[in-house]
């Protein structure tokens, strides 16, 4: 049952409420996952990319069949993977070799591992690691190679990272270690993934001849987390803004959360901002090349995510504070745009760029280049969707409204009438809701006669009380016994 916070939320902006309800009533996957006709170990796989995932599971779950177990298997290797570089009750001399010879174990049957802190997140994927081991060794040839050849990668990478005692103690110095740990956690990722796809026909194997468009992708997912999460690294004591960034705002990195810093904090996440706009375009021109609507969708909605999640992090002070998400509503809103075609994509990437150029101000030591940054992503936007369509011009000048107009005057109609009986609906089940609590109230004796006296009397609250002193109190007089 929905919490009264949450009612008082929706009836304030019903327009997220709309959005929530529309996803769940009308989004048509692509393609199903039938558990009917998997093996437990399958399911039990499925199970823990529930847990470590809600958001990219749904999105994994809707891929074509071709690539479904595939790529769910990756992502839980790599999570697995994480899940022993991230914690820090491992000793170094027990997660090197782990990291660095990961992608053998993927061929060890019932290898399993339980040394995670009990507070891991995801110490039960290790756990259980066996099932995923399982259904790895039933995957297609060439899909186990490019998972093997990914995860030694990302292992080494991870283990070098973990060796470098100046980034344990000191954090990220530079750009360049930044976008080389973006690199080895997420770019990697996006490398796969891309081989994945042109491997299955799903993709231009044009992307394979394009590297850093792929390398884009991830790289722009991982640096949008890193900006948003900066208060939790923080609280766990880890530092990914690099010092060559957020030296030039204060001295110390503790001083970014000193709320007497708090200018200089917002014009340093303004300039991590800066630097993640950098990767939109090579993300758009990416998912170009994508052949396949299901895959389409997989790649696009975590993207559109992401740029929402920039512009809401962007100048916010809250970032210092907390970790700071997009709503639920905002996020259906967003999946339910993403997954149609690039054009809805880059009308999305457009309206948050507009936004972040918005929310820029002159007081901002990079104003001017993040204004330079955003004319970019819509000028690129703009070469491939002109805005000034010769036969849109040719109807104005008539007079005439095109088929699109139309089409979008008639969907603006629609969802203002969708929202004004939404609220209707959410008054009348408030109503009776009220008049059945009143009713039960009445039942169970209550005297509202004598409420609305005192209401008229304008005594809106009960008379204060008070215990009655022992004077009052009979003294019992007992005789001898």
């Amino acid at each position: 049952m929905p919490k009264a916070s949450q009612i008082l939320y929706f009836l304030v902006h019903p327009n997220q409420l709309r959005a929530i309800i529309q996803w769940k009533l009308w989004h048509e996957p692509v393609h199903t996952r039938n558990p009917a006709k998997e093996s437990e170990t399958l399911k039990q796989c499925f199970h823990y990319l529930n847990l470590t995932s809600r958001s990219f599971s749904a999105v994994i779950q809707e891929l074509n069949p071709e690539l479904l177990v595939p790529v769910a298997l990756f992502y839980l290797i790599l999570r697995g993977l994480d899940t022993i570089e991230d914690d820090m009750t491992i000793p170094l001399e027990r997660k090197e070799p782990l990291l660095r010879n990961f992608q053998n174990i993927l061929e060890e049957d019932g290898w399993t591992f339980n040394e995670n802190g009990l507070n891991e997140k995801d110490r039960d994927l290790l756990v259980h690691f066996d099932c995923v081991v399982t259904e790895f060794k039933l995957v297609k040839p060439a899909y186990k190679a490019i998972i093997k050849d990914i995860t030694e990668k990302m292992g080494n990478g991870m283990a070098d990272n973990a060796n470098n005692a100046e980034l344990n103690v000191n954090g990220i110095a530079t750009v360049k270690e930044y976008e080389l740990y973006c690199h080895y956690v997420a770019g990697l990722v996006g490398d796969g993934l891309t081989r994945l796809f042109v491997e299955s026909n799903l993709a231009n194997p044009a992307l394979l001849r394009r590297p850093e468009l792929a390398e884009s992708m991830g790289q722009f997912l991982q640096k949008t987390n890193i900006i948003r999460d900066i208060r939790e690294d923080f609280d766990d004591k880890r530092r990914f803004y690099p010092k060559e960034i957020w030296s030039k705002h204060v001295d110390k990195f503790d001083d970014l959360f000193d709320p007497k810093n708090l200018d200089k904090a917002l014009n340093c996440s303004s300039e991590m901002v800066l630097n993640a706009l950098g990767n939109v375009e090579e993300c758009l021109f990416y998912m170009a090349g994508i052949k396949d609507q299901s895959v389409f969708n997989f790649v696009a909605i975590p993207q559109a995510m992401a740029i929402a999640t920039l512009e809401l992090v962007f100048r916010n002070p809250n970032i210092f504070k907390t970790v700071v998400k997009i709503t639920k509503g905002d996020a259906c809103h967003l999946m339910m745009e993403s997954s149609q075609n690039l054009r809805t994509v880059c009308d999305i990437f457009k309206r948050y760029a507009r936004r972040i150029l918005k929310k820029n101000t002159p007081k901002d030591p990079n104003f001017l280049q993040i204004s330079v940054a955003c004319g970019k992503i819509e000028q690129f936007i703009e070469s491939l969707y002109p805005t000034q369509d010769p036969n849109q011009l040719a109807l104005e000048h008539k007079g005439e409204i095109s088929a699109v107009q139309q089409k979008k005057i008639a969907e603006d109609k629609e969802a203002k009438s969708d929202v004004f009986f939404l609220l209707i609906a959410v008054m009348g089940t408030l109503f009776l809701i009220s008049a059945f609590m009143i009713g039960a109230a009445y039942l169970a004796g209550a005297r509202f006669d004598i409420a609305f006296s005192e209401i008229k009397k304008g005594q809106f609250f009960p008379k204060g009380t008070s215990l009655p002193s022992e004077s009052a109190i009979p003294s019992p007089n007992h005789g001898e016994l």
